[in-house]
């Protein structure tokens, strides 16, 4: 018998804003994005220093948590969110203005995804120069369907 070849499961990066519409606020925007990650169609990756800033967040006060759901949230994003150490790359990044970003671009680069899904508008403003440098796309939650990302991977 000839094996048939698996498609490899496209890999994304979500930031930690996307992150909190997803396990706090459930924006039901994004539904398809929840039910991809719950399939396991997409695999979401993060490191580990993305991860302690989404637990650290979520410890902000203006967000709709307190001791009783806060751990919920939590384990939503350690369920649907691989924490990986991937090689650091060779490949050069264009620079976020926001440094505190430049974490997700790195991520996205050296864990070889396909998208970083974000909202934020310093990220965003590098979409352009990281695709034609063929890297990674960025785009928002609300253009990011499993049928874009499959044919990207």
């Amino acid at each position: 018998m000839i094996p048939v070849p698996q498609k490899a499961i496209p890999r994304i990066v979500i930031d930690t804003n996307v992150c909190l519409d997803l396990f706090v606020f459930r924006d039901p925007r994004w539904g398809a994005l929840v039910a991809a990650l719950e399939s396991g169609a997409v695999e979401a990756v993060t490191r580990s220093d993305c991860r302690d800033e989404y637990h650290i967040v979520l410890r902000y006060p203006h967000l709709p948590l307190d001791d009783s759901n806060r751990p919920e949230a939590a384990a939503r994003f350690d369920q649907l969110i691989k924490v990986v150490a991937p090689e650091t790359s060779p490949l050069l990044l264009p620079v976020c203005k926001d440094r505190a970003d430049q974490k997700f671009l790195e991520i996205a680069r050296d864990a070889g995804a396909s998208v970083l899904i974000t909202k934020d508008k310093a990220l965003l403003k590098l979409a352009k120069r990281l695709s034609r440098a063929g890297m990674f796309k960025v785009l928002v939650p609300e253009a990011w369907t499993l049928e874009a990302c499959v044919a990207l991977s």
